[in-house]
Protein backbone atom coordinates (compact mmCIF):
# COMPACT_ATOMS: atom_id res chain seq x y z
CA UNK A 1 0.00 0.00 0.00
CA UNK A 2 1.21 3.19 -0.98
CA UNK A 3 2.29 6.07 2.07
CA UNK A 4 0.08 8.76 2.74
CA UNK A 5 1.32 12.26 4.59
CA UNK A 6 -1.58 14.12 5.85
CA UNK A 7 -1.57 17.34 7.68
CA UNK A 8 -4.56 17.96 10.08
CA UNK A 9 -5.81 20.78 12.01
CA UNK A 10 -7.76 22.15 15.27
CA UNK A 11 -9.59 24.78 14.87
CA UNK A 12 -9.76 25.30 18.69
CA UNK A 13 -7.00 26.37 20.74
CA UNK A 14 -7.98 24.86 24.24
CA UNK A 15 -5.23 22.73 25.81
CA UNK A 16 -8.06 20.20 26.71
CA UNK A 17 -10.05 20.50 23.51
CA UNK A 18 -12.16 17.65 21.67
CA UNK A 19 -11.28 18.35 18.82
CA UNK A 20 -7.28 18.24 19.25
CA UNK A 21 -8.27 14.74 21.08
CA UNK A 22 -9.89 13.48 18.23
CA UNK A 23 -6.84 14.22 15.87
CA UNK A 24 -4.61 12.60 18.14
CA UNK A 25 -6.63 9.40 18.32
CA UNK A 26 -6.96 9.46 14.64
CA UNK A 27 -3.17 9.69 14.63
CA UNK A 28 -2.66 6.39 16.49
CA UNK A 29 -5.82 4.51 14.72
CA UNK A 30 -4.52 5.08 11.40
CA UNK A 31 -3.29 2.36 8.98
CA UNK A 32 0.07 1.97 9.33
CA UNK A 33 0.55 3.27 6.12
CA UNK A 34 -0.73 6.98 6.88
CA UNK A 35 1.48 8.89 8.43
CA UNK A 36 -0.35 12.38 10.45
CA UNK A 37 1.06 15.80 11.48
CA UNK A 38 -0.84 18.08 13.40
CA UNK A 39 -0.47 21.66 12.18
CA UNK A 40 -0.17 24.70 13.93
CA UNK A 41 -1.99 27.70 13.71
CA UNK A 42 -2.34 29.38 17.55
CA UNK A 43 0.86 31.72 16.59
CA UNK A 44 -0.54 33.05 13.01
CA UNK A 45 -1.20 36.62 12.97
CA UNK A 46 -4.62 38.41 12.10
CA UNK A 47 -5.09 37.65 8.38
CA UNK A 48 -4.27 41.16 6.42
CA UNK A 49 -3.40 40.75 2.61
CA UNK A 50 -1.21 43.75 2.89
CA UNK A 51 1.04 40.88 5.04
CA UNK A 52 0.84 38.24 2.43
CA UNK A 53 4.27 39.10 0.65
CA UNK A 54 6.32 39.07 4.21
CA UNK A 55 7.89 36.35 5.52
CA UNK A 56 6.21 34.62 7.98
CA UNK A 57 7.88 31.85 9.80
CA UNK A 58 4.54 29.98 11.26
CA UNK A 59 2.77 30.72 7.65
CA UNK A 60 5.56 29.14 5.99
CA UNK A 61 5.58 25.91 7.90
CA UNK A 62 2.19 25.70 7.37
CA UNK A 63 2.20 26.08 3.97
CA UNK A 64 4.70 23.42 3.76
CA UNK A 65 3.21 21.43 5.79
CA UNK A 66 0.29 21.31 3.60
CA UNK A 67 1.85 21.24 0.06
CA UNK A 68 4.02 18.20 1.17
CA UNK A 69 0.27 16.64 2.74
CA UNK A 70 -1.58 14.09 0.29
CA UNK A 71 -4.51 15.68 2.06
CA UNK A 72 -6.09 17.62 5.23
CA UNK A 73 -8.02 16.77 7.51
CA UNK A 74 -9.93 19.61 10.12
CA UNK A 75 -11.78 19.05 13.25
CA UNK A 76 -13.01 22.34 14.90
CA UNK A 77 -15.66 23.28 17.08
CA UNK A 78 -19.01 25.64 16.52
CA UNK A 79 -19.01 29.28 18.15
CA UNK A 80 -21.92 31.43 17.97
CA UNK A 81 -23.18 29.09 14.91
CA UNK A 82 -19.57 29.92 12.93
CA UNK A 83 -16.13 28.42 12.15
CA UNK A 84 -13.73 29.10 15.05
CA UNK A 85 -11.91 32.41 14.50
CA UNK A 86 -8.56 30.56 14.24
CA UNK A 87 -9.60 28.18 11.87
CA UNK A 88 -10.95 30.87 9.58
CA UNK A 89 -7.58 32.91 10.17
CA UNK A 90 -5.79 29.95 9.10
CA UNK A 91 -7.89 29.35 5.52
CA UNK A 92 -7.81 33.29 5.22
CA UNK A 93 -3.73 32.67 5.19
CA UNK A 94 -3.92 29.80 3.04
CA UNK A 95 -6.76 31.10 0.37
CA UNK A 96 -4.36 32.47 -1.98
CA UNK A 97 -1.60 29.89 -1.98
CA UNK A 98 -0.67 27.21 -4.20
CA UNK A 99 -1.25 24.08 -1.93
CA UNK A 100 -4.88 24.74 -1.07
CA UNK A 101 -6.65 23.83 -4.33
CA UNK A 102 -7.92 20.73 -4.80
CA UNK A 103 -6.47 19.16 -1.87
CA UNK A 104 -8.45 16.02 -0.30
CA UNK A 105 -10.02 17.13 2.90
CA UNK A 106 -11.59 14.79 5.98
CA UNK A 107 -13.85 16.82 8.27
CA UNK A 108 -14.40 15.72 11.64
CA UNK A 109 -17.51 16.93 13.57
CA UNK A 110 -16.90 16.29 17.73
CA UNK A 111 -20.60 17.68 18.13
CA UNK A 112 -23.06 16.17 16.21
CA UNK A 113 -25.52 18.98 17.23
CA UNK A 114 -23.06 21.88 15.92
CA UNK A 115 -24.06 21.43 12.34
CA UNK A 116 -24.00 25.42 11.75
CA UNK A 117 -20.12 25.65 11.46
CA UNK A 118 -19.31 22.02 9.69
CA UNK A 119 -21.97 23.44 6.51
CA UNK A 120 -20.13 26.70 7.18
CA UNK A 121 -17.05 25.35 6.83
CA UNK A 122 -18.14 23.02 3.70
CA UNK A 123 -18.60 26.00 1.84
CA UNK A 124 -15.39 27.82 2.68
CA UNK A 125 -13.77 24.97 1.91
CA UNK A 126 -15.11 24.63 -1.36
CA UNK A 127 -14.96 28.45 -2.08
CA UNK A 128 -10.91 27.37 -1.81
CA UNK A 129 -11.41 24.82 -4.43
CA UNK A 130 -10.96 21.84 -1.47
CA UNK A 131 -12.09 18.62 -2.21
CA UNK A 132 -14.28 17.69 0.34
CA UNK A 133 -14.86 13.56 0.84
CA UNK A 134 -17.91 13.39 2.42
CA UNK A 135 -17.91 9.59 2.79
CA UNK A 136 -14.86 10.43 5.08
CA UNK A 137 -16.32 12.94 7.22
CA UNK A 138 -17.09 11.81 10.59
CA UNK A 139 -19.71 13.17 13.71
CA UNK A 140 -18.26 12.03 16.89
CA UNK A 141 -20.24 12.59 19.92
CA UNK A 142 -17.54 13.71 22.49
CA UNK A 143 -19.16 17.48 23.57
CA UNK A 144 -19.43 16.94 27.52
CA UNK A 145 -17.68 13.27 27.20
CA UNK A 146 -14.81 13.86 29.17
CA UNK A 147 -12.85 11.52 27.27
CA UNK A 148 -9.41 12.38 26.14
CA UNK A 149 -7.29 11.27 23.56
CA UNK A 150 -7.03 7.27 25.37
CA UNK A 151 -10.44 7.36 26.40
CA UNK A 152 -11.31 7.83 22.65
CA UNK A 153 -9.03 5.36 21.49
CA UNK A 154 -10.54 2.59 24.34
CA UNK A 155 -14.56 3.46 23.14
CA UNK A 156 -15.23 1.09 20.68
CA UNK A 157 -17.99 3.19 19.21
CA UNK A 158 -16.21 6.36 18.69
CA UNK A 159 -13.00 4.82 17.56
CA UNK A 160 -14.56 2.87 14.74
CA UNK A 161 -16.20 5.37 13.80
CA UNK A 162 -12.73 7.38 12.82
CA UNK A 163 -11.25 4.36 11.89
CA UNK A 164 -13.79 3.94 8.48
CA UNK A 165 -13.67 7.96 8.30
CA UNK A 166 -9.41 7.52 7.75
CA UNK A 167 -9.72 5.00 5.79
CA UNK A 168 -12.77 6.02 3.36
CA UNK A 169 -9.84 8.97 3.57
CA UNK A 170 -6.81 7.08 2.62
CA UNK A 171 -8.71 4.84 -0.13
CA UNK A 172 -10.28 8.26 -2.36
CA UNK A 173 -6.43 10.10 -1.50
CA UNK A 174 -4.57 7.35 -3.11
CA UNK A 175 -7.10 6.70 -5.93
CA UNK A 176 -6.88 10.62 -7.02
CA UNK A 177 -2.82 10.50 -6.56
CA UNK A 178 -2.49 7.85 -9.57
Amino acid sequence: MESLKLLALSGSLRKNSYNTFALEALKVLAPSHTEIALGEIGDLPLFNPDRELENIPVLNKLKLSLGEASGLIIASPEYAHGISGPLKNALDWLVSGIEFPYKPIMLINTSPRASHAQEALKEVLRTMSGNIIEKSCVSIPLLSSELDCKGIIENEEIANTLIVGINNFYQETAAQKT
